[in-house]
């Protein structure tokens, strides 16, 4: 099972990503070790994840999502626009 994620970063940016444990890997960005985009702008909180049945299925939706603007995501997230 893989999961796409969203996270918050320090600098209210929002960084996306896929992980097989959403919780290790916000500790591993928290921590500063998860990307070099979460290192410099700190991560705070999870946003939103979905799973999906396969790596595949994952990276095609974390693309997806990607290309999407900030209200979108936020909207996604349950946050509003």
């Amino acid at each position: 099972m893989y999961f796409v994620y969203l996270i918050e970063c320090g600098d209210q940016t929002i960084y996306t990503g896929i992980t097989t444990d959403v919780a290790r890997r916000l500790a591993e960005h928290a921590k500063g070790v998860g990307s070099h985009y979460t290192a410099a702008r700190g991560a705070i909180k999870v946003l939103y994840s979905e799973e999906h049945p396969d790596r595949s299925s994952a990276l095609k939706r974390e693309a997806e999502i990607k290309r999407w603007a900030r209200a979108k995501k936020l909207a996604l997230a349950g946050m509003g626009m």
